[in-house]
């Protein structure tokens, strides 16, 4: 089937990401709350936080190994039950250390289900829909972030933390689980079998990592993610020291999920009107100076108008960067290049919040903030130098991409770029700069 000519797959796969995203959401600050009510302080905050990241820093690279030579959707199920047993875990745990255990087990159903669907995405767009494609699939990334919070607040509070925060990690996990019933052909058959490249002709990891583009776009997907995570995580205590009732803040932290949204709405006429480079930068740096504003001692309203500018700045950095690493790395590459960039994203949420924590015991609980303002500047250093965009030349990527479809007698074959090298076509410059390894 041809690129973009179907895209209910798509649309099924945004609605499964909106409910495992939205478990993970409502359960961040869940887990947060749980622990204040379990004697953490800011310190222990951020090791809690920092070990939902660390399991998966570890499987990133062999999860998307196994996916450049194999299915996509088999990892969109296994993450959704470790999603859900992680979240449900963290709430019947009465240690910290036994909620730092199960934060991590849902780290890594995150990322199974994320190398899984951003690799089914690459796999199934043809390149001049990727862009799009990406910012619709991240869109249900987005919804989860929006009613997370809300519903995470709306259950914690009163007399009772400890009680309040383990119903709602106990209710993350069951909106986890409702995620199965969209999982449903979600990968087309024939481009699964046609996409599997010889497993003894693997890239090296540091050849892919030399791939000009790969490395900013990694860079910048860190410090955006990085950026999202600290905010559901400190927010929360933030709030607690600002006297900001969980409610409240649920509320803020959908603020600036609904901006996201907006943003990827508007996505592609942004695109057009500035290009990816300089929409990149742009937005990277004003993102790092609404971050640093959230330190100040700003009413709640000035909060929640910071929030949604920042909302608004973070949605571009995510899709753009996922375009970024896949159009820059080699075609039998593709998911290992991706999973290379979520392994930047969990370096990011280990180190980030290790940082804010110490940050926060030292200065105050909004100083995190101020890391972030920091690290977001760098991006967007980073996102000036990054090479120029291909897009820039839609129309004659569309015609390559049916010249490519005109040579062979499969259109599912066709439809898949990753095939295109096994096919006897041209080898991809990227490829070529790496020499043979």
């Amino acid at each position: 089937m041809r690129p973009g000519g179907n895209r209910g797959w798509l649309l099924r796969l945004v609605i499964a990401f909106s409910f495992a995203q939205g478990a993970v959401s409502m359960a961040r600050p869940a887990v947060s709350y749980r622990a204040l009510a379990l004697g953490a302080d800011e310190r222990a905050i951020g090791v809690i936080a920092g070990v939902y990241a660390l399991l998966p820093l570890f499987a990133a690279v062999p999860l998307g190994r196994r996916t450049d030579h194999g299915r996509c959707a088999p990892l969109l199920p296994v993450g959704v039950v470790l999603i859900t047993g992680g979240c449900a875990l963290s709430g019947l745990a009465g240690s910290l250390w036994t909620m730092a255990l199960w934060s991590g087990v849902m780290g890594l159903g995150h990322l199974c289900f994320v190398i899984g669907s951003q690799s089914l995405v690459a796999r199934q767009s043809a390149p001049h829909e990727q862009d799009r494609n990406f910012g619709h699939f991240t869109i249900g990334a987005a919804l989860g972030q929006l009613v997370g919070p809300v519903a995470a607040g709306a259950l914690i509070g009163g007399g009772d933390m400890a009680g309040s925060s383990a119903l709602a990690l106990i209710v993350a996990g069951a909106t986890a689980a409702v995620a199965f019933t969209s999982l449903w052909r979600i990968e087309h058959r024939r481009t699964a079998s046609a996409s599997r490249p010889d497993k003894g002709d693997r890239i090296p990891v540091g050849g892919i990592l030399r791939t000009r583009g790969v490395p900013a776009g990694i860079f910048i997907s860190l410090a955006v993610l990085s950026a999202t995570d600290i905010l559901t995580a400190y927010l929360p205590v933030v709030g607690e020291h600002r006297g900001i009732a969980p409610s409240v803040i649920g509320v803020l932290l959908s603020l600036r999920a609904a901006a996201t949204i907006a943003c990827r709405l508007v996505l592609t006429p942004l695109l057009r009107l500035l290009g990816r480079t300089l929409l990149l930068t742009l937005t990277c740096l004003l993102a790092a100076l609404l971050c640093a504003g959230i330190a100040l001692p700003v009413p709640v309203w000035a909060l929640g108008l910071l929030l949604v500018a920042l909302g608004f700045c973070l949605g571009v950095g995510q899709p753009l960067s996922m375009t970024t690493v896949v159009q820059a790395a080699p075609d039998d590459a593709r998911s290992t290049a991706l999973a290379l960039r979520l392994t930047g994203n969990r370096l990011g949420q280990v180190a980030a919040p290790a940082a804010a924590g110490l940050i926060a015991g030292v200065a105050g609980a909004a100083a995190p903030f101020v890391l972030l303002g920091v690290l977001l500047l760098l991006s967007s250093g980073v996102a000036v130098r990054s090479p120029r965009e291909p897009e820039d030349a839609e129309e004659p990527e569309e015609a390559e991409g049916t010249k490519e479809r005109e040579e062979t007698d499969d259109p599912d074959e066709a439809a898949e770029p990753d095939a295109s090298e096994d096919a006897g076509g041209e080898v991809p410059e990227a490829r070529r700069s790496l020499g043979r390894g």
